[in-house]
């Protein structure tokens, strides 16, 4: 394991930021560490990096025992959300930085920078200052920066959140493409579910300084823990007391059968490829509920789907679950 973290426990005062974690990251593994803000994911990157001290509990990077480890002593590199760059020095400079105080030759360290600047595609911007970058630019040059000692394992807290929604689409499929060339153990924090379900291998899901879930996207997708991890990791809606994911659920319009819960279109909203339906369910549990209350139905069809049933406001349609379907209900996993 590149990384063993045991029975980690930290508090700020009476607030308990992180309980009893324990988690193995394996080597070259790109893990996300998912949860709502204040949930301890930062808080437990910044243990990993010796910037944040344990009241309890181990951390090993690569067989070391590196709990009271200074951060220059455990060979990481870590990237914050808003990139710290030095605004005096060039774009090479700012990735050479530690080479130089490492004392690399001047020969070796050209090298390196100019191998790294390629590798982000940064190379014809090697002269220019941190501030005539864009954005997406700049968090590319604080990664090359990090990745220039050669670290045993990178860390990147919330490294895109302070970029607009098009430019981190485009650098987290950057970062999946880079991290297969590179293979460095990487560990990168945030609370963009779609950002985590894209591009890690492994989701370790915390809320409330505890280990909700660990497991693949497919699998925290798919087969969530409980409520907290399937309501976190995507759009979820209730039918029949159930939480179910809103295109898990089956419409139709030819009247009802067995099995199935009749409801009024009470809303439709169409983005882009999507209908999104609110559907306020005639008997059972949420009869009679306001549009938008408790008791309505969230559905998502493709626009086609739509049109086909010929749905509007005002229809009726009979909701069920479609074969497949996972519903979650008080934190225990149902199959449907």
């Amino acid at each position: 394991m590149s990384i063993e973290i045991k029975d980690i426990n930290k508090k700020f005062g009476d607030f308990v930021a992180l309980e009893d974690i324990s988690l193995n990251i394996p080597t070259g593994q790109l893990t996300a560490l998912l949860g709502p803000s204040g949930g301890g994911k930062s808080t437990l990157l910044r243990i990993i990096a010796g910037l944040e001290s344990t009241d309890e509990g181990t951390v090993h990077i690569e067989g070391v025992e590196a709990t009271h480890l200074p951060p220059q002593k455990r060979n990481v590199g870590f990237v914050f959300q808003h990139y710290a760059a030095f605004k005096h020095m060039s774009v090479a400079k700012n990735v050479a930085y530690g080479l130089e105080i490492r004392k690399r030759s001047k020969a070796d360290t050209k090298k390196r920078v100019a191998e790294l600047l390629e590798l982000v595609h940064l190379s014809q911007f090697a002269h220019r200052l941190p501030s005539q970058l864009s954005g997406g630019q700049r968090q590319r040059m604080a990664l090359a920066r990090a990745l220039a000692v050669e670290p045993t394992v990178l860390l990147l807290d919330e490294p895109f959140g302070a970029l607009d929604a098009k430019v981190r689409k485009e650098l987290r499929d950057w970062l999946r493409r880079l991290h297969d060339e590179v293979h460095v153990t990487t560990v990168f924090v945030t609370h963009d579910q779609e950002e985590a379900l894209e591009v890690a291998d492994e989701i370790v899901v915390i809320n409330n300084g505890r280990i909700e879930q660990i497991g693949s996207p497919d699998e925290l997708y798919d087969a969530p823990a409980n409520d907290f991890v399937m309501s976190f990791l995507g759009p979820v809606t209730t039918l029949e007391g159930l939480l179910m994911r809103p295109h898990d659920i089956d419409v139709s319009t030819a009247g009802e059968v067995a099995g199935t819960t009749p409801g009024e279109v009470v809303r439709m909203l169409r983005v882009g490829f999507e209908v999104r339906l609110t559907v306020r369910p005639t008997t059972g549990r949420g009869a009679g509920s306001s549009p938008g209350q408790e008791g309505d139905v969230t559905v998502v069809l493709t626009r086609s789907h739509a049109r086909e049933l010929g749905i509007d406001v005002g229809s009726t349609v009979w909701l069920s679950a479609n074969r497949g379907a996972t519903s979650v209900a008080r934190r225990a996993i149902a199959a449907v």
